[in-house]
């Protein structure tokens, strides 16, 4: 039994990863990628400080919430849709209605004091501060998980979030009405056998598409990268019945919920709508990592991190992908993205991308990115290709960080020191000789 468990257990961490298409059928080779991507995920999950970010995240959505549902409540009122809009949040919190009722209270009462004057200035500053900060560090979440460096600019900031929150009272409205519109046919046509089961099946399960829409869209737009549509459906719809199951759960758990109101009374409703708020974005996260996993599986290698490369074979690794960018950019071919440096050499995506951030904080590369949110990133060389070379490249990597620290180290110097620098300068003035793009 022992031996068949450490079995298991290396062909998870070993076995599974040597698997070609080749060696199996089709279907083993499908059955082999999902478990991949599943060990991916709970392994960046657990060893990335996601429930971190899961935790801020909840503590910023609870600040800009009532500011966020004031705008959002107060575009519908302008279109006369308020009615419908208090009814898609009562729906949405409906595992939390105490939580709910505060909630519509507050954002009641902002609308009143925004209307007499009150809240105007200090108050208006406040609210689109909490809105801001939540939408930004759901981006810095999501360009985390998708090892992107570069936020979106101040314009595409502004443009993409007044446009979400524009939409966003629209949307609710049509999908209300359409929930409407289906109950009403479902109820005119009781005695149809064949209908009235169909549509009664469609409205219970209209919930589950819109909760896996919200979450496709979510995955696809929030990351400041070139996301695509076809990774991201299923780890979508996996975090939309996830989070359907969460307020079944919720809404089916009364009595341990009213245990907790007896301890904690009237305040029980924070607690608990602050744990069902990390759990959802726990779940979000998830399915976050699912989706990094799914696009980029065939250029990752589970046994490789970047900080268990040794500093020779980071230079040689640099060099590979420093050369072949460089010898592209020297022919005027179009320049490389991560991902097509990744299929040509062969190291993981996460390794590739490590290394290529680390030459541009070396200004060796630089990385060219496009305002339009479809578009990859792509690194040219930052100089001449006829004035990188390895010497160069070798020199830059190795004196990034703080060069020098207040030691008194002149009293170690003697004639062996001497030299041991003269063989380093000899080492490196050789080593400009050799050009990257000629690698």
């Amino acid at each position: 039994m022992k031996k068949k468990i450490q079995d298991i257990i290396h062909f998870i961490q070993t076995g599974i990863w040597q698997v070609s298409r080749d060696d199996v059928s089709p279907l083993v080779y499908l059955l082999y990628s999902i478990l991949k991507k599943l060990i991916l995920t709970i392994r960046f999950f657990t060893t990335k400080r996601v429930m971190s970010q899961a935790a801020a995240l909840t503590y910023s959505t609870l600040l800009a919430i009532v500011p966020i549902m004031a705008v959002v409540f107060a575009i519908a009122r302008g279109f006369g849709y308020n009615k419908y809009i208090e009814m898609w949040f009562r729906d949405a919190f409906k595992s939390q209605p105490q939580a709910a009722d505060i909630i519509v209270e507050f954002v009641n009462s902002y609308l009143v004091h925004t209307k007499s004057g009150v809240f105007l200035g200090i108050g208006l500053v406040f609210m689109f501060y909490t809105v801001l900060m939540l939408v930004s560090n759901i981006e810095s979440a999501f360009n985390s998980i998708w090892q992107v460096k570069k936020q979106r600019s101040i314009f595409r900031t502004f443009t993409d979030y007044l446009a979400m929150l524009l939409l966003f009272p629209i949307l609710i409205v049509l999908t209300s009405g359409l929930s409407i519109f289906i109950a009403t046919v479902a109820g005119s046509m009781p005695d149809l056998l064949l209908l009235g089961p169909m549509v009664r099946f469609l409205i219970a399960l209209l919930p589950y598409i819109l909760m896996s829409a919200m979450f496709i869209g979510l995955y696809v737009f929030m990351p400041n990268t070139h996301v695509k549509v076809r990774y991201v459906i299923v780890p979508g719809i996996l975090a939309g019945v996830a989070m359907q199951w969460l307020q079944l759960f919720y809404i089916h758990s009364q009595m341990w919920v009213s245990s907790y109101n007896a301890i904690y009374g009237s305040f029980a409703a924070l607690p608990l709508f602050m744990l069902w708020m990390q759990i959802s974005w726990t779940i979000c996260l998830f399915g976050a990592e699912l989706c990094y996993t799914n696009q980029n599986l065939d250029y990752y290698d589970y046994n490789t991190k970047t900080s268990d490369i040794s500093h020779r074979y980071r230079i040689m690794l640099c060099t590979i992908l420093a050369s072949r960018i460089c010898r592209r950019f020297d022919r005027g071919g179009r320049p490389y993205t991560a991902l097509e440096l990744c299929g040509e050499t062969g190291i993981p995506i996460r390794i590739a991308n490590d290394l290529l951030y680390a030459m541009i904080g070396a200004r060796l590369l630089i990385e060219i990115t496009s305002d339009e949110k479809g578009e990859a990133s792509q690194f040219v060389p930052a100089e001449n290709v006829d004035n990188l070379s390895l010497g160069v490249m070798i020199d830059r990597l190795e004196s990034q960080g703080r060069w020098k620290i207040d030691l008194p180290l002149d009293k170690h110097y003697n004639e062996n020191w001497l030299s041991a620098l003269e063989v380093r300068r000899e080492y490196l003035r050789k080593s400009r000789e050799i050009l990257l793009k000629d690698l």
